[in-house]
């Protein structure tokens, strides 16, 4: 199978914002039939991830070390979920992501789920560039500006 070149899966960056699609699988639902708590965390994750590497910022390249930093890698510092609505087997759902703020470390970011406008999740996470034996580096300038833009 070859690399193909699949942007439909990253989502797509609107303004300030990343948009991710989701579908609710069997998987990520627990015996009641609702989506499983943590599911609305890794679907965050993926958009997180996505975010970084549509504006360049690609995590195998921090962890080769890049921008002048040795070997790196985001870690989540702190994270708040509200789970204000649940979601079912089928849904399609969007996971939006946007740059709060920046600081010398670390990039706080806000995320929302949504099912066809409706707010079902909302999480404020923030995610700190450290070495790999953990200490914090400073954020590339590069970074920065891509952030506080």
């Amino acid at each position: 199978m070859s690399n193909r070149d699949w942007p439909q899966l990253s989502g797509v960056i609107e303004g300030r914002r990343h948009i991710l699609p989701v579908r609710v699988y069997f998987e990520d639902t627990d015996f009641s039939g609702y989506v499983y708590h943590t599911s609305y965390l890794r679907w965050c994750e993926r958009g997180r991830t996505d975010l970084l590497r549509m504006t360049g910022v690609h995590h195998s390249e921090l962890l080769a070390g890049s921008e002048g930093h040795p070997p790196a890698a985001f870690v989540v510092r702190s994270i708040q979920v509200d789970y204000l609505r649940p979601a079912r087997i089928d849904d399609m759902l969007e996971v939006m992501t946007e740059c709060a703020a920046v600081g010398g470390t670390s990039i706080t970011l806000q995320q929302e789920v949504t099912r066809d406008g409706e707010r079902l999740c909302r999480v404020s996470v923030k995610v700190v560039l450290v070495t790999l034996d953990g200490r914090p580096l400073r954020l590339p300038p590069r970074f920065k500006e891509l952030f506080e833009a």
